[in-house]
C-alpha cells in the first residue's frame, strides 16, 4: 500500500510539473518553431534553450529618409506614354556602327512576340495597372483608354518559340513592373522571357541589331522612326505598328529645401528655366532614352541644350550629363543633391526601397 501511495504522489508531481512547464513557454509548438507569449518569436539558441526576440528586434527597418522628393508632377508635358511594337523579320538588320548585318544571322520569334503582346493587351494591361498600389499606396501605371485590346487566345510555349527577347527601357524594368508581370505571364503559359534593359535609344538600336523579338518603350518619335525605317510589323489583330497602351508621368525631382523654388514656378517648363538661371546642379540621363529626349524637350530654347556634349559644354558647371540609367542618375542626384527627371514609378520604388534600385 504504501508503494502504490508513492507512485501514486510521484505521478502526480510530474504532472504539475509539466503543467507548470508548460505555462511558462506560453506557447505551443509546431511547424518550423514555437510561438511565445504576447507574439513574441522565440529562437533557438545555443544548447537547444529558446530565446525571446523583442518587438524592436524583429520589426522592419525603416527606409532611409532621402534628400529629395517630387517636387513638380501632373503637368501635362510630363506624360509618360509606353508602346509595345513587335520587330519585322525582315528588318533591313544594321549594327550598333550602321553597317548592314547578314539576315541569315539574324532569327526573330514572331509567335512568342505575339503572345506576349497579346497577352498585356488582355489581361496583362489589368496586371500593369493595378501594380504599384498594395506596397506604395497609389497606382505606378495607368491603362491609356484608347489602348489597343486583344480577344486573341495566347498559345502556350513550344520549344520552338519558348524563348521571348524584350529589350525595354530601364524605367520599365528599374520599376519592378516586369519583375511583377513576367512570373505571372510565363507561369501561365511556359514562356520564358530575357529582358534586355537600357535607355530607350539604345532599347531600339538592339532590336535593329536583331537581338530582340519586340520592344516595350516609351519615346513616340524614335519609335516612329523605327517603324518609318521598316523595323516594326502589324501584329494580327491589330491597327498599328505602334501599340500605346500605358502612360505614368515624368516628376521634376530634387533636394527637399528646392533651391531653385521650382514648386513655386508656373508649370514645369518655368521650373527649369529656374534651375537654368540659377545654375542648380541638375542630373542629365545623357543616354538618348525617353526620359532624357522629354528633358531636352523641356529647356529653354535659348539655352540650346541638345543630346550633342557641344551644346551644353558652358554649362558644365552645373548640368551633369551621366549616360546611365535611371536608378544610377537618381542616386547621383541624392548624393550631390541635384535635381533631376524622373518617371514617377521609378523614383517611388526608389524611395520606398531608401535609394536603391533592386532589380
Amino acid at each position: 500500500m504504501k508503494l502504490f501511495k508513492k507512485l501514486i504522489l510521484s505521478l502526480a508531481l510530474v504532472l504539475i510539473a509539466a503543467f507548470v512547464l508548460g505555462a511558462c513557454s506560453g506557447g505551443q509548438q509546431g511547424g518550423g518553431g514555437q510561438q511565445g507569449g504576447e507574439g513574441q518569436e522565440t529562437t533557438p539558441a545555443e544548447g537547444g534553450e529558446s530565446q525571446e526576440t523583442t518587438p524592436e528586434e524583429t520589426a522592419t527597418e525603416p527606409a532611409a529618409e532621402l534628400g529629395i522628393d517630387i517636387l513638380v508632377e501632373a503637368d501635362e508635358n510630363m506624360i509618360n506614354t509606353y508602346s509595345l511594337l513587335a520587330v519585322n523579320p525582315e528588318s533591313p538588320w544594321v549594327d550598333a556602327d550602321g553597317n548592314s548585318v547578314d539576315p541569315a544571322t539574324v532569327s526573330i520569334n514572331t509567335a512568342g512576340a505575339d503572345a506576349f503582346i497579346n497577352w498585356m493587351l488582355s489581361d496583362g494591361k489589368e496586371y500593369a495597372g493595378q501594380y504599384g498600389f498594395e506596397e506604395y499606396g497609389e497606382y505606378l501605371f495607368y491603362i491609356k483608354d484608347d489602348a489597343p485590346v486583344s480577344e486573341v487566345e495566347v498559345p502556350a510555349a513550344t520549344e520552338e518559340t519558348k524563348v521571348i527577347r524584350i529589350s525595354t527601357t530601364t524605367s520599365v524594368n528599374d520599376s519592378g513592373l516586369l519583375g511583377y508581370l513576367l512570373p505571372i505571364f510565363e507561369g501561365e503559359y511556359g514562356y520564358t522571357v530575357e529582358v534586355t534593359s537600357a535607355g530607350t535609344g539604345k532599347a531600339i538600336a538592339n532590336a535593329k541589331m536583331g537581338n530582340a523579338d519586340l520592344l516595350l518603350v516609351h519615346s513616340k518619335k524614335q519609335e516612329e522612326a523605327f517603324i518609318e525605317e521598316g523595323f516594326a510589323r502589324v501584329v494580327d489583330g491589330q491597327a498599328a505598328e505602334r501599340l500605346a497602351f500605358m502612360y505614368n508621368y515624368f516628376v521634376l525631382v530634387g533636394p527637399k529645401d528646392d533651391p531653385a523654388a521650382v514648386k513655386a514656378a508656373a508649370d514645369v517648363k518655368a521650373a527649369f528655366a529656374g534651375i537654368a538661371e540659377g545654375k542648380f546642379p541638375f542630373i542629365s540621363r545623357g543616354d538618348g532614352s525617353g526620359t532624357h529626349t522629354k528633358e531636352l524637350s523641356l529647356w529653354p530654347e535659348e539655352l540650346g541644350i541638345a543630346a550633342e556634349p557641344e551644346s551644353f559644354e558652358a554649362y558644365q558647371d552645373w548640368y551633369i550629363s551621366a549616360n546611365a540609367g535611371m536608378g544610377v542618375c537618381l542616386t547621383m542626384a541624392e548624393e550631390k543633391g541635384a535635381y533631376i527627371l524622373s518617371d514617377k514609378a521609378t523614383f517611388l520604388t526608389f524611395k520606398a526601397n531608401g535609394g536603391k534600385i533592386d532589380k
